[in-house]
């Protein structure tokens, strides 16, 4: 109970700074949520996203689970695309993953945890998928940082192959995806380079992962 009633207190600490800054902050940001990005990364707790790129609260819509996956069959993080596009009409999605990722890590390893298994699938799908360019890492490590950026960009494919993107595009709204990556050690992150604005972007990008023949890997 004292660590909850520590989080209170920090809470109301945080709040108290920022009205300091700016006295009408909250009122101002009760009104209206308009951010142009939103934010499809991993569940890990050792980032913040909003803060870590200098946005304020109100300034960036997230979605985030285990291994920043964008399954077709997942309505929780479609519903979530699609507020954020037809609703927020936000300009930029960023899926962005992390080197090292558990999720990916556990994946490839075939580490067993239970339920969570099954979703990891999808992962352990793209390790098949990639084997050979895997195989050509040199050390462990490397193949799973490989892994981490592959899984990145597919998920880009799958934001863009959503008929929730692929509608606004047609309809002439403003709309890109990006990859990005970090590691955990220096909090910076990298752009992947797989960014589409359009359906041609999108064939473009799905026609070199169906071939295998993108060239993966930003490296420390």
């Amino acid at each position: 109970m004292d660590k909850l009633k520590n989080l209170l207190e920090q809470n109301k600490q945080w709040a108290r700074n920022l009205k300091e800054s700016d006295p009408q902050f909250f009122e101002k940001l009760s009104r209206l949520q308009t951010p142009e990005f939103l934010w499809i990364g991993c569940s890990d707790s050792r980032i913040t996203p909003a803060n870590s790129i200098g946005l304020l609260p109100g300034e960036m819509f997230v979605h985030r689970n285990i291994a920043n996956l964008i399954i077709h069959t997942d309505m929780n993080c479609l519903s979530v695309i699609q507020f954020a596009v037809d609703v927020l009409k936000v300009k930029h999605i960023i899926v962005c993953g992390h080197y090292d990722c558990g999720g990916v890590k556990a994946a490839f390893e075939n580490t067993r945890f239970g339920l969570i298994d099954n979703w990891l699938r999808h992962i352990q799908d793209l390790a098949h998928k990639y084997e050979e360019e895997l195989n050509n890492a040199k050390t462990a490590n490397e193949r799973l940082d490989k892994l981490c950026e592959i899984n990145v960009i597919e998920q880009v494919v799958n934001v863009g192959e959503t008929t929730i993107v692929q509608d606004a595009w047609l309809r002439g709204q403003n709309l890109t995806v990006h990859g990005w990556i970090y590691y955990i050690t220096d909090g910076i992150y990298q752009d992947l380079n797989v960014t589409i604005e359009s359906l041609e972007d999108m064939k473009s990008l799905l026609l070199k992962t169906l071939n295998k023949r993108q060239e993966i890997g930003v490296g420390r």
